[in-house]
């Protein structure tokens, strides 16, 4: 097995930019010479999440998330240490060495996956420009490219899709493959073709959508059937390079105007993300085949601060906004939902079915139309109210204590109190009960389904700061001034003990010629004393002058050894005094006398007086 090497580690630690890197996956702004963003790590509205560019480091002052950059990396992508560095390596274009043996390398995969997902990811990408060739450019390709003008899309927007028509003959696009260079074994592993007949196509006259991941590289399709029997829609099967739970179609498209915003419409399908695109809203996206994911919702909200809810008016899309809601919330993602059309339907009466989604609205009225539709929502809250209402018959006692406990969900997924409570308020208001009726109802169904999480016993005792401390955490995060911290301090005169495994990393990385909090904190084995690192380091303890931060910390470093010395010899000075002193004890009186002034004249120099 192949490793890393150390020398590829190192520049991949000095050559990143922290923010650049965090930025992909967090906005942030600065605020009093740092930079906070919303912790991606957990929900929250008020920033506690802080990325210091100079150090290399973030940390979150509300969950106690922090490390290194790569560390960053590692926990966003849910990566092991080799795939972010190599990762990392690639978006620097830096060449990435590997070595069969080294003191100090990381573990790495075999080169082999490494190589066997870029040459995946080319093949997709190649497919993707040969179906698209066959759209837009041959004959076998014109019904399916008229039938996408036909709905009202447009010639630039099948550029911008990359749109593409897998042929109907299903031998073709292996055969073409092979003349191109790929072999049997890898086109046999790539998902483009049947399990059970290797070299029949798995898309056959379908129209093609590219999926593609954040960076704008194809890693899946999706082929809408235009004629026959089989499925309206197919996807590809999840391989190395797509996970359909953590993608969404068109992230690569949306995202500029999603940061921008702020916002995200998220909608049902292909179709529709491509007509919201045409009408000029380009922060649409959509989840693929599947139920809205919690993953998904967590990738919108490192850019989003809401997303609006673009379903069908059907029974499958109303329950799939249902859903979509309540996944919302509880990652603490606010949204809304999309009504456009009448007054009745958005409040849930029977003529919401007359509405048509955005691809219908497209085609039979243009992209004006469209716009202005998604302009019409309203607030999640009020449409599950309103669903409530249409879904039960409140006009007898049970269906209006279905109905009110249909919202119970919704509220649990409120951190706020006061949220809680207005919406309370307006559950009684709008249905006409007793509002503690609501609440008693509420707390009864929920009674016993309230955490009862034991805590985790701590093995490690807590990091506490001390001098010694303080000064290792300086160099830590300043690692030039370490050279200069060691003429001054030996290890054997550290007590702490934390402060000590603190002192032996760091001198490792030293005598190794290593830099960067990520190979400090990786020759730690204490999480309490790692924590302690990064959270200290991020803090306001350490952020003025680091030169003068040492040297005022050397003096009281040194003051307080010699004082407890000084203290030392006094105590003994006084004993001897009681006792009856022979010639020896005389001598040694002497000594102590005159290492105490000698304490006290470097005491009153580090003084200043």
């Amino acid at each position: 097995m192949s490793r890393i090497a150390k020398s590829t580690i190192q520049e991949v630690n000095d050559k990143l930019d922290a923010l650049t890197v965090v930025e992909d996956y967090v906005r942030l702004e600065k605020k009093g010479g740092r930079y906070w963003g919303l912790c991606p790590f957990h929900n929250e509205k008020t920033p506690s999440f802080t990325v210091d560019p100079d150090r290399k480091i973030y940390h979150c002052f509300g969950c106690g998330q922090g490390g290194g950059i790569i560390n960053f990396v590692m926990e966003m992508d849910k990566l092991s240490f080799p795939e972010a560095v190599e990762t990392l390596a690639r978006r620097m274009g830096i060449e990435i060495v590997y070595e069969n043996t080294g003191e100090g390398a990381y573990q790495g995969k075999d080169p082999e996956t490494d190589k066997r997902k870029e040459e995946l990811a080319d093949l997709y990408g190649r497919v993707t420009v040969s179906f698209h060739h066959f759209l837009t450019e041959k004959p076998e390709g014109a019904a399916a490219l008229n039938y996408i003008l036909n709905r009202g899309i447009s010639r630039e927007m099948v550029e911008r899709f990359r749109l593409g028509y897998a042929p109907a003959e299903r031998n073709w696009l292996h055969h073409f493959l092979l003349k191109k260079g790929y072999s049997e074994a890898f086109l046999a592993v790539s998902g483009l073709f049947s399990e059970r007949y290797p070299r029949m196509s798995f898309f056959s006259d379908r129209l093609i959508f590219p999926i593609a991941d954040r960076q704008g590289k194809t890693v899946a399709f999706g082929g809408r059937l235009l004629a026959g029997d089989g499925p309206k829609y197919l996807n590809s099967r999840e391989s190395e390079l797509y996970k359909k739970g953590q993608t969404l179609f068109a992230i690569d498209l949306a995202l500029p105007e999603i940061r921008k915003t702020r916002k995200v419409y998220l909608a049902e399908g292909y179709m529709d993300v491509i007509a919201l695109h045409q009408a000029g809203i380009g922060n649409a996206v959509a989840p693929l085949g599947t139920a809205f994911t919690e993953e998904q919702v967590k990738l919108l909200r490192r850019w989003a601060e809401q997303a609006l809810l673009v379903f069908d008016s059907d029974e499958a899309g109303q329950n799939a906004a249902v859903k979509a809601i309540l996944t919302c919330r509880k990652n603490n993602l606010a949204c809304a939902v999309v009504i456009p059309g009448t007054r009745e339907a958005a409040e849930g009466s029977e003529k919401a079915n007359i509405l048509k989604d955005p691809a219908d609205i497209l085609k039979d009225f243009g992209p004006q139309t469209l716009k202005k539709n998604m302009e019409c929502y309203i607030n999640d809250f009020e449409y599950l109210v309103n669903r409530g209402k249409f879904l039960y018959d409140i006009s007898i006692p049970e269906g209006k204590a279905r109905a009110v406990a249909f919202l119970f969900p919704y509220l649990e997924t409120l951190e706020s109190d006061v949220s809680r409570d207005d919406c309370l308020g307006l559950i009684s208001d709008t249905f006409g009960v007793d509002r503690s009726a609501v609440l008693n109802d509420y707390n009864r169904r929920h009674a016993g389904e309230k955490n009862s999480r034991e805590e985790v016993p701590q093995n490690e005792k807590p990091v506490r700061m001390n001098d010694e401390l303080f000064l290792l955490t300086l160099v830590s995060v300043n690692f030039h001034l370490y050279p200069q911290f060691r003429s001054v301090l030996a290890i054997g005169e550290v007590e702490d003990p934390a402060a000590k495994e603190l002192f032996i990393a760091l001198e490792e990385c030293f005598v190794h010629d290593e830099s960067g909090i990520e190979n400090l904190l990786s020759r730690i084995s204490s999480g309490v004393l790692r924590r302690f690192i990064v959270e200290k380091g991020a803090s306001k303890e350490f952020s003025g002058d680091p030169e003068q931060l040492l040297a005022d910390g050397i003096k009281v470093l040194k003051k307080r050894r010699l004082q407890r010395r000084l203290s030392g010899i006094v105590s003994e000075l006084r004993s001897m005094e009681n006792q009856h002193s022979s010639q020896d004890g005389e001598f040694r009186f002497d000594e102590l006398l005159s290492e105490k002034m000698y304490l006290d004249v470097q005491i009153r120099e580090l003084e200043g007086r």
